[in-house]
């Protein structure tokens, strides 16, 4: 049998564009940059920049943007023998606007219907989804079918083995009007072992905002480890062992806070896999969001261990990073800010 995978993530993929100038609105922007995007892709990325042996479950349309998202997954080093095409529709494509220090309007093209809403029950892999060390899912992944029978199943195949994460990850312009997340969610929160959400989302998944009961009704749902991500008040972290976790956030000057979740979710896992302790795991998924957000991309920003590492030493996310000034056309437009909420 071949060796399990660590991290396996099952979600979102497309092509995100970014402006390549910031501080603009896109009427004004006339050049962008081209990168891999999707929350769970971006996950399964940061897992790999941090040295583990990562995969994704997902679809793309069959065009030339499926052809580059197959591409980038292999030149990041995530397996994508479980991304397959879907003739019906295309490959979704994202836009956004950057106005630093906190608003990063996204612009989603996802019509008629997005690929990976097409995933199937009957095309997973349930062998290795079982094996997995960490199987990570979202909740954009329930807001449709095909897609949300397939992510229970794969959620009833685990069985709470192992590590499996349940990214919260409310998007509501995806569930079609007036659809009503609260059972799905309910379902899949019985099945994970770990939740992860910002307060909007914990919110809509338990019916609390204010964290420390956000977390409570996590762990009462059914998880043993809840994650409740604050913004630029940090991160709580809730064990239900009783062990507990509330981090500050790491000053970054802010390029771009999309893709800062999503750091924060590979870190975590990462650490988690490491069998670190509450409060170390926390802070170096907070120093890995921070890095992110100083940085214009999300998959090709994700940093790598003695990147975190040295933030970590630091204090805080280093002024200049020429990851983000190699990429970003106006330097300007930077303001300094604490780690902002996850966006991607």
């Amino acid at each position: 049998m071949p060796e399990p995978y660590d991290v396996i993530t099952m979600g979102r993929i497309g092509v995100d564009l970014y402006p390549l100038r910031t501080g603009v609105p896109l009427a004004q922007v006339d050049t962008f940059g081209k990168f891999l995007g999707g929350s769970a892709t971006n996950v399964a990325v940061a897992a790999a920049r941090l040295g583990r042996r990562a995969a994704v479950i997902t679809r793309t349309g069959r065009d030339p943007f499926g052809d580059y998202l197959h591409q980038a997954l292999r030149e990041f080093e995530v397996d994508d023998r479980w991304v397959t095409a879907v003739d019906a529709y295309p490959t979704p494509v994202t836009f956004c606007e950057v106005f630093p220090p906190d608003d990063f309007p996204l612009y989603f093209y996802r019509l008629p219907k997005a690929p990976d809403l097409e995933i199937h029950p009957d095309e997973l892999d349930l062998d290795a989804i079982r094996s997995a060390r960490i199987f990570w899912m979202t909740g954009t992944g329930l807001c449709a079918e095909p897609s949300r029978t397939a992510t229970l199943a794969a959620l009833e195949a685990r069985g709470k083995s192992g590590i499996t994460v349940f990214d919260l990850d409310w998007r509501p312009m995806f569930w079609p009007d007036g659809a009503e997340p609260g059972a799905a969610y309910a379902r899949a929160l019985r099945h994970a072992t770990v939740a992860v959400g910002n307060l909007d989302e914990c919110e809509v998944a338990v019916g609390e905002r204010e964290p420390h009961a956000a977390a409570r009704a996590l762990l009462a749902a059914g998880v043993e480890l809840a994650v409740v991500k604050q913004g630029p008040k940090g991160v709580l972290a809730l064990h239900r062992d009783g062990t507990r976790a509330e981090v500050p956030p790491v000053p970054v000057d802010v390029v771009n806070g999309l893709g800062a979740g999503d750091a924060f979710g590979g870190a975590l896992c990462h650490g988690l896999l490491a069998g670190w302790d509450l409060e170390r795991i926390m802070r170096y998924a907070n120093a890995a969001g921070a890095i992110v957000a100083g940085r214009l991309a999300c998959s090709s920003a994700m940093p790598y261990d003695g990147e975190v590492t040295r933030t970590l030493a630091d204090g805080r996310v280093a002024a200049g990073d020429p990851a983000a000034s190699a990429m970003t056309a106006s330097a300007s437009a930077r303001s300094s800010a604490q780690t902002p909420e996850a966006l991607s």
